[in-house]
C-alpha cells in the first residue's frame, strides 16, 4: 500500500511537470504570425502587479521611491544625478511600450524586454546598451527560478526590467542606501557591472548548491538502501544542469563584446571591472560544464553498480547451481526404479551415500575458495 502512494506520488509529480514544460514550450506561439516589434509578454507570471523602484543618487544625495505610475519615472530619467529604475511586471506592455517610446527604445528592444525566450545578448544602439540575462536563484522550495531580466544602460540612467518582484539586488540597494563602496561616486556604467555582477555572484551560489547535489548522489550511488528512485532525482538534476548552461553559457559572449565596446556610454575606467566580471563568466561556465560531465556519470555509475549487483547475485547462484548438479546427478541416479542395483541391497548403502555426496560439497567449496570466487 505504501508503494502504491509513493507510485502515485512520482505519476503525479512527473505528470506536474510535463505539464509545466507543455505551457512553457505552447506560450512561445503567442508570437507567430505577429508583425516584428511587436511585445507579446511570454511569461508564466500573469498576476503581478506593475510598479518601479526608483534610485536616483550622486556623491551627496540618494533619493528611493517606488512607483505605481510609470509616466512619474521620466522626471527622474531626465535628472542630472545617476538614476537607475527597476519595472517589475513584463505582462504590462502597453506601460512598458510608453516608458521605451520615452527613452527612444527601438521597437524590437521592447519586443525582447518582454519575450522571456530570449537569449542573453548585448545589442549597440546610438544612445544606449541593451543587455539580456537570466538571473538565476532557488526559491523558498529549493527549485530552480530562472528570471528574465533586461538592462538598458543610457546617458546616466540605467533601467531594469524583470518579470515579478524577488530578485538578487538586494547587497546593490543596501550600498546604494549606506553610501559603500564608491557606487555613488561612479557613473551609469559602474551600475550596470554592479548589477550584472550580482546576477553572476549568485551563480556561485547556484553551483555550490548543484556540487552539493551532485556530491550527495555520489554517496547515495553506492548505498545498499538506494532505490529505484534514484533514476528520478538524478535526471531532474540532469535537466536542471541543462537549464543552467543554457541561461549562463551566452553571457560568456556578452561580457566579451561589452569589454572590447567603444560605445559612448561605456567609459575606459569601467572596462578592468569588466574584465574581472569576465572571469567570473568564464569561472562559471567551467563549474556547470564539470557538474554537467559528472551528472551524465552519475546515471552511468549507477547503471554500473546496478550491474555489479546483478553480477553478484548471479555469480551465488552460479555457484549453488554448480555445487548441487553433481549432488542432483547422484540422487537422479539411485532413484531409478531397476531391480539390478547392487548398492540397493548393501546395509550402509544410504549414508555410504550421504558420505560421499557431503565429500563432494566440501570439496567444491574449498575449491571455490581457493580461487576467491567465495
Amino acid at each position: 500500500m505504501k508503494y502504491l502512494k509513493n507510485k502515485q506520488v512520482k505519476i503525479r509529480k512527473k505528470s506536474d511537470y510535463y505539464t509545466k514544460t507543455l505551457k512553457r514550450r505552447t506560450s512561445s506561439k503567442a508570437t507567430i504570425g505577429q508583425a516584428p516589434g511587436t511585445p507579446v509578454y511570454v511569461g508564466q507570471k500573469l498576476d503581478k502587479e506593475l510598479y518601479a523602484e526608483v534610485f536616483d543618487y550622486n556623491e551627496e544625495l540618494f533619493t528611493e521611491e517606488q512607483l505605481n505610475d510609470i509616466e512619474k519615472v521620466y522626471p527622474y530619467i531626465d535628472s542630472k544625478p545617476i538614476t537607475w529604475v527597476n519595472i517589475n511586471g513584463l505582462q504590462h506592455t502597453s506601460e512598458i511600450q510608453k516608458i521605451g517610446s520615452y527613452c527612444g527604445l527601438h521597437p524590437l528592444v521592447i519586443e525582447d524586454i518582454v519575450n522571456t525566450n530570449q537569449r542573453p545578448k548585448l545589442e549597440e544602439y546610438g544612445e544606449y546598451l541593451f543587455v539580456v540575462l537570466k538571473m538565476l536563484y532557488l526559491d523558498s522550495e529549493n527549485s530552480l527560478v530562472i528570471e528574465h531580466v533586461s538592462l538598458i544602460l543610457g546617458k546616466g540612467f540605467v533601467i531594469s526590467f524583470q518579470e515579478a518582484e524577488g530578485d538578487v539586488f538586494d547587497p546593490v540597494r543596501n550600498r546604494l542606501r549606506a553610501n559603500k563602496g564608491i557606487l555613488r561616486t561612479m557613473g551609469a556604467d559602474y551600475l550596470l557591472y554592479v548589477l550584472m555582477d550580482a546576477i553572476v555572484d549568485h551563480y556561485f551560489h547556484l553551483i555550490d548548491e548543484i556540487g552539493n547535489k551532485v556530491e550527495h548522489f555520489e554517496d547515495k550511488l553506492f548505498d545498499k538502501d538506494s532505490d529505484e528512485s534514484f533514476t528520478l532525482e538524478v535526471q531532474a538534476l540532469k535537466r536542471e544542469v541543462l537549464r543552467i548552461r543554457r541561461a549562463v553559457m551566452p553571457l560568456r559572449e556578452v561580457v566579451n563584446k561589452m569589454e572590447k565596446s567603444t560605445h559612448s556610454v561605456i567609459s575606459e575606467k569601467i572596462i578592468i571591472y569588466l574584465r574581472d566580471l569576465q572571469d567570473h563568466v568564464v569561472q562559471v561556465n567551467e563549474s556547470i560544464e564539470i557538474y554537467r560531465e559528472m551528472t551524465w556519470s552519475l546515471m552511468e555509475m549507477y547503471m554500473t553498480a546496478i550491474s555489479n549487483k546483478m553480477n553478484s547475485v548471479m555469480k551465488v547462484l552460479t555457484i549453488i547451481a554448480t555445487i548441487f548438479i553433481p549432488l542432483t546427478f547422484i540422487a537422479g541416479i539411485y532413484g531409478m526404479n531397476f531391480e539390478n542395483m547392487p548398492e540397493l541391497r548393501f546395509r550402509y548403502s544410504y549414508f555410504v551415500l550421504l558420505g560421499v555426496m557431503v565429500v563432494i560439497f566440501a570439496l567444491m567449496v574449498l575449491y571455490f575458495k581457493k580461487k576467491k570466487w567465495l
